[in-house]
């Protein structure tokens, strides 16, 4: 069974790649692929995507410069400024010119004012329609009906929830939104972020029947396990992300598992293989 993690994070403390001024206080330790790449080793995970994190905000350097390291582990998620009307210019600068995979946003969690729905976001949609690469959103369950008019209006484009939208297990208006999602065929969720809303230990069975809900709703073929390390150490190793999907979440099946842990990701990062190939 092929195992691809489709969500980490790297940075380093580095001249050559400096924090932006808005990261007031940038992390102090390095989480570089060197490191990743032992503990993909350790636990038999053979590729993975770098999702661009936060602190470095628009300027996908560090990202890119670990592609060109790492060609055959890595793929690269950017992030472009979601109020920068330049934006879709940028998405193609860090696809065409230097090899990232897909662009992330991250809306406010609440209904509101923001970016989200404003003028900016169709063109910046279309632009990943047309560079055929996904969008990624990190957001909460009441900011998907919002998602839901851009995914209709861009019926083309991959779009991945992040993190199951951090809905809770018991906010079943929340888990209705996310379910709601999978009647457009190219919406996928990562069923990561269990330990964050877990009110138990590992494995964090209380988190299980919401992992079965959005299987059921999307279908082994639109979900995709996650690490997010190393934001996920602060509850749970890296180890744990991976075990808690492929040994204890029984209700999925052997042959539904390949997809989840590998086969999912191939469809939307393909690694220089056919999309979908595994």
């Amino acid at each position: 069974m092929r195992i691809i993690d489709p969500h980490v994070h790297v940075w380093t403390n580095d001249p050559a790649f400096p924090w932006p001024a808005q990261t007031a206080n940038p992390p102090r330790e390095d989480r570089t692929p060197e490191m990743l790449l032992q503990l993909m080793e350790t636990h038999g995970v053979e590729k993975t995507v770098l999702v661009q994190v936060i602190h470095y905000r628009w300027d996908n350097s560090y990202v890119a410069h670990c592609l060109r390291q790492y060609p055959d582990k890595f793929m690269g998620v950017g992030r472009v400024n979601p109020e920068d009307p330049e934006a879709p210019d940028h998405l193609r600068m860090w696809t065409e010119e230097h090899g990232l995979h897909g662009v992330r946003l991250s809306p406010s969690r609440e209904p509101g004012q923001d970016w989200f729905t404003g003028p900016l976001m169709p063109p910046l949609f279309a632009r990943a329609q047309d560079l055929e690469v996904p969008m990624l959103i990190l957001t909460g369950p009441r900011r998907l009906p919002d998602l839901e008019r851009l995914v209709r209006a861009h019926p083309d484009l991959d779009v991945v929830i992040d993190h199951m939208a951090d809905v809770h297990p018991d906010d079943p208006e929340g888990i209705g939104m996310l379910a709601g999602m999978a009647r457009y065929p190219r919406v996928f969720v990562k069923i990561s972020h269990t330990w964050s809303i877990s009110s138990q230990s590992y494995p964090w069975r209380d988190t299980h029947g919401l992992v079965e809900q959005v299987y059921r709703a999307f279908g082994p073929q639109r979900i995709m396990w996650g690490t997010d390390w190393p934001v996920c150490l602060a509850r749970a190793e890296y180890g744990q992300t991976l075990e808690v999907v492929r040994d204890h979440m029984q209700f999925i099946s052997p042959e539904d598992l390949e997809w989840v842990l590998g086969k999912t990701v191939l469809r939307l990062w393909p690694f220089g293989e056919e999309p979908g190939g595994a």
